[in-house]
């Protein structure tokens, strides 16, 4: 009962407000409330308590005392700073591996190596930039041979033509037969190029040859990763290479 008149008196009190910042204090902003006070005192409280609890810490600190931390943390210039750990999976791999199964990444490998060998087929590398330059050795009796010694006369050939290692014919073959093909510069300029691309797209799919090569081999990993046999790590994962467990050796049945 004096509950339930309590709550009707309350209703007929005159609403409680707070003055407002007077006229003549407007520039210095909202005049702070008790409610905004007590936030700003527990803050400034809760950061004196942090800070103290910091200075107990390092004046209670071992200093022989081995942290795990430590063997990715160094200090520089009285800061620690987090070193860079090396990228052991590329995001493009790491989405793959999720949304891919093996037989899938195995399955666009093999189509990548036939398309290889097909583009390999065709354009036979003889002026690859990548490929190993081959050395072609001449021998001679004596110093003057040397000394009087030109390429082109030895290979019975045309100065321009010294420097390709592909179709490059003597001058009796040039004088006796007619050149076949194209002969104008704006021709060869656009078989140079058209052969460039080639090369370009071939070397593009042996870099994602590779890649897909080692991604299923770390999906491989994963899964046998499953297997409850005790292993040890061997070798970390990398960019480049899958990680490597030895497994316990267990006898089948």
């Amino acid at each position: 009962m004096a509950a339930a008149f309590r709550k009707a008196a309350k209703s007929q009190q005159r609403e409680h407000r707070e003055r407002s910042q007077p006229g003549f204090r407007k520039h210095l902003g909202l005049l702070e409330k008790k409610k905004d006070y007590k936030l700003r005192a527990d803050d400034y409280r809760k950061k004196q308590e942090y800070l103290r609890a910091l200075r107990k810490k390092a004046l209670e600190k071992n200093p022989d005392e081995f942290y795990y931390k430590m063997t990715r943390v160094k200090l520089q210039d009285g800061v620690h700073i987090i070193k860079e750990t090396k990228e052991e999976v590329t995001p493009e791999q790491l989405r793959l591996m999720r949304t891919q199964d093996v037989k899938y990444i195995e399955m666009k490998r093999v189509a990548e190596a036939k398309k290889i060998e097909r583009l390999k087929s065709e354009l036979h590398l003889l002026d690859f930039q990548g490929k190993q330059q081959n050395k072609h050795v001449f021998f001679f009796d004596t110093k003057k041979e040397v000394e009087q010694f030109d390429v082109a006369t030895h290979l019975q050939t045309a100065p321009e033509l010294v420097d390709r290692v592909f179709n490059r014919p003597r001058i009796e073959t040039l004088q006796k037969e007619k050149v076949k093909g194209v002969t104008n510069q704006t021709g060869l300029k656009r078989i140079a190029k058209e052969r460039q691309k080639q090369y370009n797209c071939l070397t593009q799919r042996i870099e994602r040859e590779k890649k897909l090569f080692v991604i299923a081999q770390k999906i491989q990993t994963r899964k046998d990763l499953m297997d409850k046999t005790q292993k040890v790590k061997v070798k970390k994962e990398t960019v480049n290479s899958p990680a490597i467990y030895k497994f316990q050796s267990r006898r089948k049945r």
